[in-house]
């Protein structure tokens, strides 16, 4: 995966599904709403709000917690991403 929008730049490459393992353990992440990466940003509100104008579902809606306000997309191709930041 890499942003349309800097093709050039940082790419994120997740396991790919041919391997038997990976469905399993992949559909277990996501049925217990675990993220297989995060990354963080410097808002994630305004992150969302950017992503959702692109299309992006996600799966939790930012939500604070002890100074850390977090959310959760889906990549469409069975994997949940988590941003991040710091308050």
């Amino acid at each position: 995966m890499v942003s349309p929008e800097d093709p050039d730049g940082t790419e994120l490459l997740l396991e790919p599904s041919g391997h038997p393992a990976v469905q399993p353990y992949k559909s277990a992440l996501v049925q217990d709403g675990i993220p297989a990466a995060s990354f963080a940003v410097d808002d994630v509100r305004a992150e969302c709000e950017r992503l959702r104008g692109l299309g992006v579902r996600f799966t939790q809606e930012p939500l604070e917690r002890g100074g850390v306000t977090t959310a959760v997309l889906d990549d469409t191709v069975g994997n949940l991403v988590q941003i991040v930041h710091s308050t």
